[in-house]
C-alpha cells in the first residue's frame, strides 16, 4: 500500500477549504482517508495563523513509515521549514529543438 500525503477538497462553491490528509494513493481524491493532519483554507488572508494547519509531528512520523508527500504539500513543508525542496532545473529544456534550429538557420542565410 503506497500512502500519500496529499490535499482533500472540501467546502462548497467559491468557497473551498482543504484538509491534508494521509491516504492510500488508489483511495479517490476526496475519499477515504487514514489520517488527517492538517488544514489549508486559500480563502482566508495570507496573514491569518488559521489560513495553513499542519502536525509536523504526524508528518514526521507518516514520512518515517514511507509516506509520499505530493508537490503541493513539499512546497507548504518547505514554506514552513520542514523540508528542503528539490529544485526543478532542466538545463535542457530551455535549448531549442531541431525544427526551431532548422528554421534560425534558414532565417540567417
Amino acid at each position: 500500500m503506497t500512502l500519500k500525503i496529499r490535499l482533500a477538497c472540501g467546502g462548497s462553491k467559491k468557497r473551498h477549504h482543504y484538509r491534508i490528509v494521509v491516504a492510500n494513493s488508489r483511495s479517490p481524491r476526496d475519499g477515504r482517508f487514514i489520517e488527517k493532519i492538517g488544514t489549508w483554507n486559500p480563502t482566508l488572508p495570507k496573514e491569518s495563523p488559521m489560513r495553513f494547519t499542519m502536525d509536523f509531528e504526524r508528518i514526521q512520523h507518516w514520512i518515517s513509515k514511507g509516506a509520499q508527500p505530493t508537490d503541493r504539500i513539499l512546497f507548504f513543508m518547505d514554506k514552513a521549514g520542514l523540508i528542503k525542496r528539490p529544485l526543478r532545473n532542466n538545463p535542457k529544456k530551455a535549448t531549442p529543438k531541431d525544427k526551431a534550429l532548422k528554421r534560425l538557420e534558414s532565417k540567417n542565410n
